[in-house]
């Protein structure tokens, strides 16, 4: 009987200290930013899956394993939105998803924010990348916003001149405990 009683309390303990979230769609928002003529166009992604592995009080342990829907990219413009969809630009139907997966993170800095080192893959090709974020508790998980610069041309994505190759993508992820 001590020996099941330990076993389950091994268990538990376990269960509280690996905390698993799951990223979900609604309070999320996965905006980007870039200017296409000169001007700002604005865009957002949804169909957020995937697990995440965040314990502050070791963030050296955590793990994120994102991805988004690719044909959700709305810019509120349909005639566009069906041209980033085509092969050209975000390629939806040979490349669903977009996924982000970390190496390592760590942190909190001074201020408070973590560090997201990992691979982003858009339409088969990984880049590392580097985003300082912060995380914020929940009544039942967390919040974790961050930004990061990428360059379409990385991963192949557009061929237009008009279209800048830097562009800023906002995450703002709600995650629920699984």
């Amino acid at each position: 009987m001590k020996r099941i009683a330990f076993v389950l309390s091994v268990l538990l303990i376990t269960k509280v200290v690996s905390a698993q979230y799951k990223p979900i769609d609604q309070g999320s928002e996965l905006k980007f930013t870039i200017k296409n003529f000169g001007f700002e166009v604005n865009g957002t992604f949804s169909g957020l899956q995937g697990s995440i592995n965040f314990d502050p009080q070791n963030p050296g342990k955590s793990t994120f394993d994102v991805t988004i829907d690719a044909s959700t990219v709305n810019t509120d413009n349909t005639t566009r939105d069906d041209h980033l969809k085509s092969e050209n630009y975000f390629d939806v139907k040979n490349y669903p998803r977009i996924r982000m997966v970390s190496a390592t993170v760590s942190g909190p800095n001074k201020t408070g924010s973590y560090i997201f080192l990992g691979q982003l893959t858009i339409k088969g090709k990984s880049k590392e990348v580097l985003i300082p974020f912060t995380a914020t508790a929940t009544s039942d998980g967390y919040i974790f916003k961050g930004t990061l610069e990428i360059n379409r041309k990385d991963f192949d994505v557009g061929g237009s001149s008009t279209i800048s190759d830097e562009l800023e993508v906002s995450l703002n992820i709600s995650a629920k405990k699984v």
